[in-house]
């Protein structure tokens, strides 16, 4: 018996743990649920106008803006599942009250790049948004064709000249320049919980076999030819 014994506590042992890390990433998997819900509410808000005073804390509060874009303009390389690759229009906005901000105005298609889009009285209605897209395999923006591979927020408002303010437009009141609106929602928030709880119970049920199968083979009686 002692034998088997101690393995069989360890395999126990190691299948509690791994299935309670299994657990815990479910109950984290339901608080991420919960955060993305509140998130999307606030999206989903009435928007106000442009605070004079704008900060990260403030991540996607819904706001509105009266201006004009100025003519200068990032291209963001991007894509939609409907309409392939492409490109989002990141635009220096110049407001009715003289600030310099950002607007992302949403998505052009591959073939529309050079077309031609000079400066256009626009009211935008959006959410404030600081995305963290920027990765170590991120390719630096090609500064000559005016194509950038990520939104950064300070780098790209350096480059405009505006102030690190980004609004990511939900609807556009005036002449769009065949520029399509891309509302933010939940939906580019990551929430891989559910993945690594299966991974967790996997492991888990991997362990408790592993278990057996020694215990087994440790009580099996010993033949001629073992």
């Amino acid at each position: 018996m002692r034998r088997w014994l101690l393995p069989l506590i360890l395999g126990l042992i190691v299948t509690g743990v791994l299935a309670s890390l299994g657990v815990w990433q479910m109950q984290r998997m339901a608080w991420k649920n919960d955060q993305l819900a509140t998130i999307q509410r606030g999206i989903e808000q009435t928007p106000v106008p442009l605070p004079a005073a704008v900060d990260p804390s403030m991540k996607y509060r819904p706001v509105y803006v009266d201006g004009t874009t100025t003519g200068d303009e990032i291209l963001v390389l991007s894509g939609t599942r409907d309409l392939g690759g492409g490109y989002n229009v990141v635009s220096a906005f110049q407001t009715a009250d003289g600030r310099r901000i950002m607007v992302d105005r949403g998505f052009i298609p591959q073939d529309d790049r050079r077309k031609p889009r000079p400066p256009v009285a626009l009211t935008v209605a959006g959410n404030l948004h600081w995305p963290d897209e920027k990765g170590s395999a991120t390719p630096e923006p090609d500064l000559k064709a005016g194509i950038w591979f990520a939104r950064e927020v300070p780098r790209m408002a350096a480059h405009l000249g505006t102030e690190p303010v980004l609004i990511v437009a939900a609807a556009v009141r005036g002449d769009a320049q065949g520029v399509m609106p891309m509302p933010l929602d939940i939906t580019e928030i990551p929430n891989n919980h559910l993945s690594y709880a299966i991974q967790w119970f996997s492991f888990a049920a991997i362990c408790l076999g592993m278990t057996i199968a020694l215990v087994w083979r440790i009580r099996r009686p010993i033949t001629r030819g073992d």
